[in-house]
């Protein structure tokens, strides 16, 4: 369509397609999508990741520990590491998910 000078239904089903797919997660296709747009001078933000798929397997855990109310020392005796490595974690988690209490992270890991 876009070669045929029909740019507005290009991206119309773009639009669609890109919305689709990311929902989908085929990550790659929206991808391809997102630039085909781009083509026709439309600017799509990239969608922000999950909350899990931006933290490592390490720091969900303790994200999922810390949300059920456990406290950092509770939750270094059961992962086997110190309250402060566990304290390291948690600034780490509550910067990538933009949160600012334990309370928030609940919410936030909740909603997935």
């Amino acid at each position: 369509m876009r070669r045929a000078n029909r740019r507005g239904e290009a991206r119309e089903h773009l639009r669609l397609a890109f919305d689709m797919l990311h929902g989908f997660g085929a990550s790659a296709f929206a991808e391809r999508a997102r630039r085909g747009l781009g083509t026709l001078g439309e600017s799509v933000r990239q969608r922000e990741t999950d909350a899990y798929e931006a933290l490592s397997a390490q720091e969900a855990h303790i994200a999922r520990l810390a949300a059920v109310g456990k406290t950092n020392v509770e939750i270094g005796a059961e992962l086997f590491i110190g309250p402060r490595t566990v304290e390291w974690h948690l600034r780490k988690v509550f910067t990538k998910l933009d949160v600012d209490s334990r309370t928030r992270l609940g919410a936030v890991l909740g909603r997935l």
